[in-house]
């Protein structure tokens, strides 16, 4: 579905990736996992066209998305939900559920998807009318989920949803994340909880430095080896 071919890109005259190539297949979890500074949130926002490429290509379904402004990649079927949460503290949690779904052409179906992120987030529904800025780490994390599956995306492209949670938050994220995949949904993860992200993933990249230094299936992918790859200097 979606192919990243020989980029380039960074901040200015910094550039931090270094010719990365990868794919992600339609109904897949593709996760990319690395340490701290490895490039994996550079990657996404270069995908989500919050970068502009020095070089190489991204093709949707075999289509050029290269120089495809953010704001247009809802309506080929994208949507990322970003590190930090990113929620709107001062807005309810109905209203944020609403403006995951403000793009013109998802706005008719808007309620039925509120309907379906309370079902699969219940501590949502039985809050609904309460201020974002009042939920837990946790609740934060699902409120920003719901909120990206507002506009039904065929890509769902998802960036360190555990960080700073407790354990059995985590646990219940990627208890949701496993239903989105059997649900046949495309995603792409960036996580740092290797075991878990493995775990639930089809294909697996580890980046380094701004490069892939690891691509490989899931099932053939060794922990210990993938860990020395890891933290390795």
């Amino acid at each position: 579905m979606l192919e990243v071919d020989n980029i380039r890109a960074g901040y200015g005259a910094i550039n931090v990736l270094w010719d990365v190539s990868l794919s992600a297949a339609a109904g897949q979890m593709t996760t990319i996992i690395g340490p701290n500074g490895a490039g994996k949130t550079t990657l996404l926002r270069s995908i989500m066209g919050l970068l502009p490429l020095t070089q190489g290509d991204i093709r949707l379904h075999g289509r050029s998305i290269r120089g495809t402004a953010p704001w247009d990649m809802s309506g080929l079927g994208v949507a990322m939900i970003p590190e930090g949460r990113m929620i709107f503290k001062d807005m309810t949690i109905e209203e944020n559920l609403l403006m995951g779904a403000f793009p013109k052409q998802h706005r008719a179906a808007a309620r039925q998807k509120c309907e379906q992120a309370y079902a699969m987030f219940p501590c949502l529904q039985e809050r609904w009318n309460l201020l974002a800025g009042m939920l837990s780490g946790g609740e934060s994390q699902m409120l920003a989920m719901a909120r990206g599956l507002m506009s039904d995306p065929e890509l769902l492209i998802i960036d360190e949803p555990s960080l700073g949670l407790a354990p059995v938050v985590v646990n219940e994220l990627f208890g949701v994340l496993g239903r989105l995949k059997a649900e046949g949904r495309t995603i792409i993860l960036v996580e740092q909880n290797t075991q878990k992200a493995v775990g639930v993933a089809d294909q697996v990249h580890l980046m380094q430095s701004g490069k892939i230094a690891l691509s490989q299936p899931a099932a053939e992918v060794s922990l210990e080896h993938l860990h020395d790859l890891y933290f390795a200097h």
